[in-house]
């Protein structure tokens, strides 16, 4: 049987993403003990009926602090029979409790001495063992509930599960790391067509930022040089057992330079990853 394991701090779309792999033939449990798991796979595993051969179970911070701490030994359990994947979500801190605010919904972990923004910290805490075992993390600071359900789709059910999953990602430093970067790149030290008047407002995708940058000799370096290493190295990735690998190409807005380099990576690599995918996150894909 497959097993799919979700988590992540509230507020950062579990409900969705499971609804939405049950929406694609996943049986699908929430909020699960995960001291349960063992046996719970264990039963399922046995089970005659198809429904039980694709499982979703979504496991939060509200359980016990005993039961999350050995959620490692409980996967290395469930793995007896059982293909795991987990996959953890999460957005940035402002955005949770923006979201809370919006929906006046109460954080589980509230409580008249600890405030919605304590409670947040708490729970990155709590979760830490499930964060260290997940084989994708999601961040969903950016996305609406439709794109989180088509990336629960494309990154999780879209691909050979025996492949390695590779997605590169553009952003911005001034608005910090992403979340689920694997590995960083940063383009800050590359030409800048901001400071070019008419390309100001134009994006890496827009054809006269495309001209600049690749008449730029250090531009060309650079993508020679990251070109190479995930060439060399994706490949040992994978055979590490790895799923999901996410690039993550940074400049200081995310508009031009690294939107430039993940697009061209990207058409550099598609012949040897066809289901890579590209997302920039501080433009609207």
């Amino acid at each position: 049987m497959e097993l799919i394991i979700l988590s992540g701090r509230s507020g950062s779309g579990k409900s969705t993403a499971l609804h939405q792999l049950e929406d694609e033939g996943f049986y699908a449990i929430d909020n699960l003990p995960v001291s349960l798991l063992p046996e719970l796979v264990r039963e399922l595993s046995q089970s005659p009926l198809k429904v039980h051969k694709q499982v979703a179970v979504c496991i939060d911070a509200r359980n016990s602090q005993d039961g999350l701490a050995r959620f490692k030994g409980l996967c290395e359990q469930v793995q007896q029979h059982a293909r795991l994947r987990i996959v953890f979500l999460d957005a940035a801190d402002d955005k949770l409790i923006k979201r809370f605010s919006e929906t006046r919904r109460r954080h589980p972990l509230t409580t008249d001495s600890l405030p919605l923004a304590d409670a947040i910290k708490l729970e990155s805490r709590l979760l830490e063992p499930i964060v260290v075992e997940a084989s994708l993390a999601i961040d969903s600071s950016d996305m609406t509930v439709h794109e989180l359900r088509a990336a629960i789709r494309d990154r999780i059910l879209g691909v050979d599960a025996s492949r390695l999953a590779v997605q590169i990602k553009s952003f911005g430093f001034k608005r910090g790391l992403p979340i689920d970067a694997d590995l960083v790149y940063d383009l800050r030290m590359l030409p800048n067509p901001h400071w070019q008047e008419n390309l100001r407002s134009l994006t890496g995708k827009d054809q006269a930022v495309q001209e600049f940058l690749s008449g730029q000799a250090d531009v060309q370096l650079m993508r020679r040089d990251i070109l190479q290493y995930l060439q060399t190295w994706l490949p040992k990735i994978e055979a590490s057992n790895r799923s999901y690998f996410t690039v993550a190409i940074g400049c200081t807005g995310g508009q031009h330079r690294s939107v430039y380099m993940a697009e061209s990576l990207a058409e550099a690599m598609r012949s040897s990853y066809p289901d890579l995918q590209v997302r920039h996150r501080e433009l609207q894909n």
